[in-house]
């Protein structure tokens, strides 16, 4: 497949998006299945246990729910990349049909 100036446009705008939301939300509350996932990826054993105690403990308490607060810069980064790429796009020749 190859990337015409349409497909450079269109991943440039989904970057610029991605950039203005993540400018905008302070931090994201993951729910438990995402915490459970993520504590099992980073090894995280206390909550990635699936144990008879922890599920007793989880079934008489509220589950346990991470939350992501991505860095000041990220939003920054992405909203220059979506500009530069949708920029780029506009600068490609005319496909010729």
């Amino acid at each position: 497949m190859e990337f015409d100036r349409n497909r450079y446009f269109m991943i440039g705008m989904l970057l610029f998006m991605l950039g203005i939301q993540f400018r905008m939300v302070e931090s994201f509350v993951l729910n438990e299945t995402s915490t459970r996932a993520l504590a099992k990826f980073a090894q995280d054993t206390q909550i990635a246990a699936q144990d008879l105690g922890t599920n007793i403990y989880l079934a008489a308490h509220p589950s346990p729910k991470k939350s992501v607060e991505p860095p000041h810069w990220f939003g920054w980064a992405l909203l220059t990349a979506g500009g530069v790429i949708s920029l780029h796009a506009l600068a490609l020749p005319k496909q010729n049909s």
